[in-house]
């Protein structure tokens, strides 16, 4: 039976938000878009000389020099922009390999990432986005910081005309040691999770996850003598010193992971299965069973006088792979989800993410503030289940947001209030293809809701591709949802992360669309590249076609 009980009075407590109504539909902003008129080219204003290795080079984990006068194959790049160029478009970032550093802090395979990064520039992309792993940073002790590998990608970036958007990534990547992109947290810190299991999140199986450490021991001194708040701190305070020359003019952008994956959210779901889990439709679990989130819980229904409330999640609440509307918790007409308990549980549940979240953002702007590189926070997309009453998917990953609820509004207010970007993923999905497998998922409406909550806060929004989708549908669908944000606004901010670059992005026609989209999105009236081919020394050089600069992406691929 689910927990029940009959109404009680108004309940509050530090880490209970207190309930607000916000309209459970939004108006929809208008689709059509005229087209912008396109300029007359500027005239060409500076010339990079670069050079292409065709012959990729062999993987080492060991550090090497990066030269932008390594290859066999010279080229010249002429770039149709004044130095000071002027973007009226969203610019587009692409985020990197996750191995781009290896186990032992230097840059892999350098040369074949000075030839991705220059294909990256001819192609008209402002800039990458580099995942900072704590993992391997801090990886052997505390307080001890290795940054040599990612010093050398800014370093490499801004040769070669790149901004950076460095993602501190605070959880692990990857299944296990088997997983070919495998990066567990600082070995001391699992050595610190096998004394004290409770310091990661379980559910009410007693299955533990590692990808993150627990919000509910956010304050404590849990990591030899420091709070995990502090570590993440300490982290962020020498990340800001030891690249402080590059803050603001190479480094513009700093995500600060907040959970599993980076997103502020709860491990409902293990990041591996994301990648199918609404097909399988999965519900979640709820992550409330370590003893650091079950003391959190028990004092606020203490406080409330209904201590039958905090011994633990609801009852209900059915397994990761059961249908909703099967469930005593989640399904529609008379489930417990809309109780005064469901209530009760779903605030305290939803109110300590906030809360973490707003720790973090405390944080990072004071250690960040003066800096003049933006931050970002980063929100799942949850949408397996957004067209149901309950939304359980949501409900579970700590966003409280059902079909009477805006569960997004509240944490868009706490980035405002600290001058976060917010930052989402699933704009190169769509609701046609995705009912086709789930008929209650609805990705293009939560994206709706996400963007009308950054809106109506004016923050600026960073967007996301949820796969390396590289078909033409695909990437106009990011057209069209990128728009749905800038639509009526006097200065926009959007900006837009390509996620990953792999080989398979360098293949002739998937580079092909690449390319395209990016003049697209960052307005081809600001930007027009020309290659040309230093055939002879003396030989009169002419513009190549498109083609001849996806084969100089593909001969440059990083993979």
């Amino acid at each position: 039976m689910a927990i029940s009980s009959p109404p009680v009075p108004t309940f509050s407590a530090s880490f209970c938000r207190t309930r607000t109504e916000f309209p459970s539909t939004f108006n929809r902003i208008p689709s059509i878009f005229s087209r912008a008129h396109r300029a007359k080219p500027h005239p060409l204003t500076r010339r990079l000389a670069l050079s292409a290795r065709l012959n990729s080079s062999k993987s080492s984990d060991a550090g090497g020099s990066v030269s932008p006068d390594n290859g066999d194959l010279q080229y010249e790049l002429f770039h149709g922009f004044s130095p000071q160029r002027c973007r009226r478009g969203s610019p587009v970032f692409v985020t990197l390999p996750v191995h781009s550093v290896g186990s032992l802090g230097a840059v892999r395979r350098p040369k074949a990432m000075v030839q991705s990064f220059k294909a990256l520039a001819v192609a008209g992309v402002e800039g990458v986005v580099m995942e900072v792993w704590w993992g391997l940073v801090e990886r052997d002790r505390p307080m001890l910081y290795n940054w040599e590998g990612y010093l050398e990608i800014v370093s490499l970036a801004r040769r070669c005309g790149l901004k950076v958007r460095a993602v501190l990534a605070f959880h692990q990547c990857g299944a296990g040691p088997e997983d070919s992109h495998w990066i567990p947290l600082p070995l001391w810190v699992l050595e610190e999770i096998d004394k004290d299991p409770d310091l990661v999140y379980s559910d009410r199986f007693g299955r533990r996850n590692v990808e993150y450490l627990s919000l509910g021991c956010d304050m404590l001194p849990v990591l030899r003598g420091r709070s995990p708040l502090q570590a993440y701190a300490d982290f962020m305070r020498n990340f800001r010193d030891t690249f402080r020359p590059f803050l603001g003019v190479v480094i513009t952008g700093i995500q600060v992971g907040m959970g599993p994956a980076g997103e502020l959210r709860y491990p409902s779901c293990p990041t591996q299965k994301l990648t199918w889990a609404w097909r399988s439709r999965e519900l979640g679990e709820f992550q409330c069973y370590d003893k650091y989130m079950l003391a959190s819980l028990n004092a606020c229904a203490r406080e409330i006088g209904m201590p039958e409330w905090g011994n633990g999640g609801p009852f209900g609440a059915a397994n990761l792979m059961q249908d909703p509307e099967l469930t005593e918790f989640f399904r529609s007409d008379d489930g417990s989800w809309n109780t005064s308990y469901g209530t009760f549980f779903l605030e305290w549940y939803s109110g300590m993410l906030v809360l973490h979240g707003e720790r973090m953002c405390r944080e990072a702007e004071t250690i960040f503030r003066g800096t003049e590189a933006s931050t970002s926070v980063k929100i799942a997309g949850m949408h397996w289940h957004y067209r149901t009453k309950s939304h359980p998917s949501e409900l579970t990953a700590g966003y409280y947001n059902t079909s009477t609820r805006d569960g997004y509004l509240p944490i868009a207010r706490m980035l405002a209030k600290y001058g976060f970007t917010l930052c989402c993923s699933g704009f190169d999905l769509q609701d046609q293809e995705e009912r086709k497998m789930n008929p209650v998922s609805s990705p293009e409406g939560l994206l709706r809701q996400l963007l009308s909550a950054a809106r109506l806060c004016d923050i600026p929004l960073e967007g996301e591709t949820s796969a390396a989708s590289l078909d033409n549908e695909s990437l106009q669908q990011v057209v069209r949802m990128s728009k749905y944000y800038s639509y009526g606004l006097e200065k926009p901010s959007f900006s837009f992360n390509f996620v990953r670059m792999d080989k398979n992005m360098f293949e002739f026609h998937n580079w092909v669309h690449f390319t395209r989209f990016v003049r697209q999105m960052s307005d081809a009236n600001a930007f027009r590249a020309k290659l040309e081919v230093d055939a002879m020394p003396d030989t009169r050089r002419s513009p190549t076609s498109l083609s001849d600069v996806t084969k100089f992406g593909m001969a440059s691929a990083y993979c």
